[in-house]
């Protein structure tokens, strides 16, 4: 399974825990038992970014505020918006994927599941975050 298909899994997954508020280890599994995924590098991932995303949560959000236009709050941004950003800042920062990878395929997602003006708005945050942080 490619990594773009495992990355895709791994999103939809953090937005259904998103929008349930639960964060707990048995949706993991549940999730890649009722979507049959047997491939064990997609299993890693998927339990690898989903844990990732939730302990560096608080840091990951952080950077999502600060990296916003003025008058916007994190609490405006849609919930797909933000599960992507927050993949893709996992990505880039914890898991050192280099940036132009993690910023395209978060752009990706947001054309298929996001707004008209998704894939804009996660560039524009993703490239300030990549800027500040002089990658």
């Amino acid at each position: 399974m490619s990594r773009s298909i495992s990355r895709e899994l791994a999103f939809k997954l953090l937005y259904s825990m998103e929008i349930q508020n639960d964060s707990s280890i048995e949706q993991v599994e549940l999730y890649i038992e009722n979507n049959e995924i047997t491939d064990e590098k997609t299993k890693k991932y998927i339990k690898d970014v989903v844990k990732g995303v939730y302990d560096n949560k608080e840091q990951i959000s952080k950077l999502i505020s600060e990296n916003l236009q003025s008058k916007w709050e994190i609490s405006r941004i849609s919930k797909i918006d933000l599960v992507l950003l927050e993949l893709a800042i996992y990505e880039i920062e914890y898991k050192k994927l280099p940036y132009k990878i993690a910023i395209n395929e978060a752009v990706e997602l947001a054309k298929l599941y996001g707004q008209d003006s998704s894939s804009s708005f996660i560039n524009g945050v993703l490239a300030t975050i990549v800027k500040k942080n002089g990658e």
